[in-house]
């Protein structure tokens, strides 16, 4: 009896277990899509080519998928991730290589479902998790552009993920947690500029990407969505309440910063921000100003404690309030002196001279100085390519301490936030990831 009770037990754990690899079979697979040659001298319309231009700008499609100094959209971008390094891939029209050979329906389910056309399951570092929400025409105008590239024979390197994030199947799972297939929000009570703003940022645009914190499995936190994020090694700050700009947004100087990459009283447009300010450059005007009142609707109205400080901001960088809050040390009040005051100080201030005052520093302001210690160090380029730089980098002028203790009198005398806690601890941290990145971008590089 003994003996078949236990055969029937095991003979259930034996159909369970394979119903388990049935189901998740079931969830993984996915089928492919047939190969269809795409010529380049396909008659898309021209007005859908040029629609098609105009999204993947706001997509920011080239930035991720054109690797430093190589063809545009050939892929082999690496974009770092806490579970290592994915490389982008190459979505040009060529045939062996890119997607020259995916049919518009393959084009539209990796879009909404994340899914190659051979039925692989793609990574979100590419945020379908966003794209999902793009209209069907919006798809079809970027495909009509991609596919009207010029095609470039290119294979990305091996993405270096660790266990068990290499494992593609997985993300199948993930999917099912987190991957929700939503329209844009619309709301009947605000006008069309509100709406079709919410539609690019929340779609196409995936700002959500970056300004929002993720959980441990790199998704969204959805309950605290655009409370502010991390990419490429910076700090992407909170676009609702929670915003740290010392001045609120507003639609209009939101415009300002996303048109031209520079407001007088937030600063200029740096790190990953720089490339989307460039292709910004070549949207229609209605689009950028619809984003820009969504993204400035997020943080709703100033209370009257936060319109106190940003009136007394003001104040401090218009030089009608010029007395430093205080100092860490007069070795850190001397590095301001002889590296920052002549252009940031409070006295002899021209009216061209663009450097922020650095009572209106948003990057002052961050939890972690991560930004800061990035500006000063590498310095700040205009967001137009070529141009000159627009402040001096100071790594090979300022030690680690040297810029530790700068940057500790910068939050101090120019901010009422509290101290940062180990500055050292965020240099650290930059100089590695820059290590990494370096790394990545040799290994991108490489025949």
């Amino acid at each position: 009896m003994r003996r078949r009770r236990r055969s029937r037990r095991s003979g259930v754990g034996w159909v369970l277990l394979a119903a388990a690899a049935i189901a998740a079979a079931w969830v993984v697979w996915r089928p492919s899509i047939r190969t269809e040659a795409v010529s380049r001298g396909v008659p898309f319309e021209a007005e859908l080519v040029q629609r098609g231009a105009e999204l993947a700008a706001i997509g920011n499609c080239n930035a991720c998928h054109t690797r430093e100094g190589g063809p545009a959209y050939a892929g082999g971008r690496p974009i770092a991730t806490p579970f290592g390094t994915v490389f982008s891939t190459n979505i040009t029209p060529d045939a062996e290589t890119g997607i020259g050979g995916w049919t518009p329906a393959a084009f539209t389910r990796a879009m909404r479902e994340g899914v190659s056309r051979d039925g692989r399951h793609l990574y979100p570092a590419f945020p379908y998790d966003h794209m999902t929400r793009m209209r069907q025409p919006d798809i079809d105008a970027v495909y009509a552009f991609i596919m009207t590239r010029q095609p470039v024979v290119a294979t990305p390197p091996d993405n270096d993920l660790t266990f068990p994030f290499n494992l593609r199947g997985l993300i199948a799972f993930w999917k099912l947690l987190f991957l929700e297939r939503a329209a844009a929000p619309a709301n009947a009570q605000q006008n069309a500029e509100w709406n079709r703003g919410a539609y690019l940022v929340e779609g196409l645009g995936h700002c959500g990407a970056c300004h929002t914190p993720r959980n441990a499995l790199g998704a969204e936190k959805r309950d605290r969505a655009y409370a502010g994020g991390e990419t490429e090694g910076w700090v992407a700050p909170a676009l609702n309440a929670e915003s740290p700009a010392a001045v609120p947004w507003d639609a209009e100087r939101l415009y300002r910063y996303l048109r031209h990459g520079f407001d007088d009283r937030h600063g200029l447009a740096a790190g990953p921000m720089a490339p989307v300010v460039r292709n910004l450059a070549s949207v229609p005007d209605g689009d950028v100003r619809a984003i820009s009142v969504y993204v400035a609707a997020m943080a709703g109205q100033p209370n009257a404690a936060r319109s106190q400080a940003a009136s007394q901001a003001l104040a401090r960088a218009s030089g009608a309030n010029a007395a430093p809050r205080g100092t860490t040390s007069t070795v850190a009040a001397s590095l301001y002196a002889g590296a920052c005051a002549q252009c940031h100080g409070e006295s002899g201030r021209a009216p061209s001279n663009p450097a922020l005052h650095l009572a209106l520093s948003s990057s002052l302001r961050l939890p972690v100085p991560d930004n800061a210690v990035r500006i000063v160090r590498d310095g700040v380029h205009s967001p137009d390519l070529g141009g000159e730089p627009l402040m001096p980098g100071f790594a090979n002028a300022l030690s680690d301490a040297q810029l530790a203790a700068l940057l500790a009198h910068l939050r101090t005398a120019f901010t009422e936030q509290p101290a940062w806690g180990d500055i050292n601890q965020s240099i650290r941290r930059v100089r590695e990831h820059d290590a990494s990145a370096l790394r990545a971008r040799q290994k991108a590089s490489q025949p």
